[in-house]
């Protein structure tokens, strides 16, 4: 049993995690064991780098802590078992995680979420995990950024190996 300040501790350090989160899932962890609930971390951890949480809470205490930190959109989902996933870095990694591990998991159901300060419905988290993730779009972004300047280096490198291919071939029939 939580003490009072316990309780006001821990909902200082929901209210702040909440405040710094770029998404909030909330799941039903209802009918997993301790071993799949540790899975299930280790998943998150190793997809985000480390920039995510995943706990178990009481709702009162998240309704409290939900509030004025933009996650009270959240509030209706704070009922039965509640699990919540926090991310602190890319939310489409955790997504993925999420969406893949309810799919393995029948008792494990994800509620509803949070992204950008909007509200996620089971159907757009699974949009949302189809995504490709930050790094991969960064990569993207560079080879789009990279392909005309090797196009220009190529174009310009041209001319001069034609020129260079036809002195070769006339040096060719100079000397047969």
């Amino acid at each position: 049993m939580l003490t009072r300040e316990q309780k006001k501790e821990t909902v200082a350090t929901l209210a702040e995690k909440f405040s710094r989160a770029t998404s909030v899932f909330v799941a039903d962890y209802r009918g997993l064991a301790v071993e799949d609930v540790n899975e299930l971390r280790g998943q998150l951890r190793s997809a985000t780098e480390g920039e995510s949480e995943y706990q178990v809470t009481k709702n009162s205490l998240l309704r409290l802590a939900s509030e004025g930190s933009g996650v009270e959109a959240l509030k209706e989902h704070f009922v039965g078992p509640t699990a919540i996933a926090i991310s602190y870095g890319d939310p489409v990694s955790m997504a993925k995680v999420l969406v893949k591990y309810e799919k393995d998991h029948d008792v494990f159901e994800i509620k509803g979420g949070l992204f950008e300060g909007k509200t996620l419905a089971k159907e757009e988290m699974a949009k949302l995990a189809t995504l490709p993730s930050l790094q991969a779009l960064r990569g993207q972004l560079a080879g789009l950024l990279l392909a005309p300047a090797g196009k220009l280096a190529r174009l310009l490198k041209e001319p001069g190996g034609q020129l260079a291919r036809l002195m070769e071939a006339r040096k060719g029939s100079l000397e047969e």
